[in-house]
């Protein structure tokens, strides 16, 4: 019986994950290539490459619905057509019947997580650099919101970027030495204007109300203020090097987080006392803590969304044995349902992704716990009920 239940919810996985990995490829094929394409911008076999690299990207959101809905169809069927009770007859408990099946959702889980951390944010990336590089017009494409980008020793931060995207508010700079290896200079302002100069191949960015920071022997110590147009060389590699706080590795978002923390660390006079070090860090984690929080939300929502594929298969495998129907359309008709009540606290987590006060990393783990929970429960009622 547990190698039959096994074959049965790796047979329906593969072909619920072949299933959805096609629909979600050919609505980005749809939205992005395809229109490229027919407007020569590629060539065809530029289409199928980056196709090729959206794969793990789709596949991160695929084996998931895979999961739940080979929970559904299987366990449905298995109560339609009382295999269950024959089992349960033969002396074996749900619990032991079901245990090969969550096994099979840990190991999927661990595949996800090695997805999410890894190679689907780099495979996006990849292809994004491939597209834009073939499409790309502008430079101001590379500034990403809430992001620092490099350009050349700069990296530049914008928090809003307008519809002309030319004029930018809450703008950071951060300049290193030569090396690249410590940081001399940060500066900041509320509004900046970017150009492009295609003869010199350079970005311009005017920033009126600037302030900025220097650092010394002493360490950090006010500089400049007033008007600064900060030129940065532009290359067509640099394109390759704007990723954005959603298209980022688990490693990538770390060193973000930690790249905010040096970007707004507070300035300390010489031989500072402990109660000054103290409303320091304080200050910083109030600078760091608004800017921080969208880097926070995909960290989390990559940890959360690997561990979907446990919280669908406890709760899938009760409600199909509830359902007691065979038909695949119903199945299918469930795992919609459950994907919108957990996709939701998704979007909403992102949708607050500015208002920390609101908790928006919480959120992102709530579908987890609700789902592990609720299938834990439905779990043992069923076990009781059947024994």
């Amino acid at each position: 019986m547990y190698l039959y239940l096994t074959r049965q919810v790796l047979a329906t996985l593969g072909m619920t994950v072949f299933v959805f990995t096609f629909v979600l490829l050919l609505g980005n094929v749809l939205k992005e290539i395809l229109k490229l394409v027919i407007e020569h911008q590629v060539t065809l076999g530029l289409a199928v490459h980056a196709i090729l690299l959206l794969i793990p990207w789709v596949l991160a959101f695929s084996l998931p619905i895979g999961m739940l809905t080979a929970a559904l169809l299987v366990f449905g069927r298995l109560s339609a057509d009382q295999e269950l009770t024959a089992a349960r007859a033969s002396g074996i408990s749900l619990v032991s019947l079901v245990a090969p099946v969550l096994g099979i959702s840990v190991l999927v889980s661990g595949f996800c997580a090695w997805l999410n951390f890894e190679v689907a944010p780099a495979s996006r990336v990849a292809y994004t650099a491939l597209l834009r590089r073939a499409a790309m017009k502008s430079p101001s494409k590379l500034l990403r919101e809430n992001t620092y980008v490099p350009f050349g020793k700069y990296m530049v931060f914008v928090r809003r970027k307008h519809s002309d995207e030319t004029n930018l508010d809450d703008v950071r700079i951060l300049e290193w030495n030569p090396t690249g290896t410590q940081l001399v200079r940060r500066a900041e302002a509320e509004h900046a204007q970017l150009s492009f100069d295609s003869v010199s191949n350079q970005i311009t960015l005017n920033m009126s109300d600037m302030t900025s920071q220097l650092r010394d022997e002493h360490g950090w110590a006010p500089g400049a203020s007033g008007y600064w147009p900060l030129v940065a060389p532009f290359s067509a590699q640099a394109a390759d090097t704007n990723i954005s706080i959603s298209d980022m590795t688990f490693r990538q978002l770390r060193a973000q987080l930690d790249l905010l923390e040096r970007g707004s660390a507070p300035i300390l006079p010489p031989n500072p006392t402990p109660a000054q070090m103290d409303q320091a860090r304080r200050a910083q984690r109030a600078s760091v803590g608004d800017l921080a929080m969208p880097v926070l939300v995909y960290l989390n929502q990559e940890v959360a969304f690997s561990f979907a594929c446990i919280g669908f298969t406890l709760v899938g495998i009760p409600l199909a044995i509830r359902a007691h129907r065979r038909e695949t359309s119903v199945g299918v008709a469930a795992a919609l349902v459950l994907l919108l009540i957990y996709y939701s606290f998704m979007v909403l987590g992102q949708a607050w992704e500015n208002h920390p006060e609101r908790y928006p990393c919480l959120i992102i783990w709530l579908p987890n716990f609700i789902f592990q929970s609720v299938g834990i429960v439905l779990l043992w009622k069923i076990n009781r009920k059947v024994g």
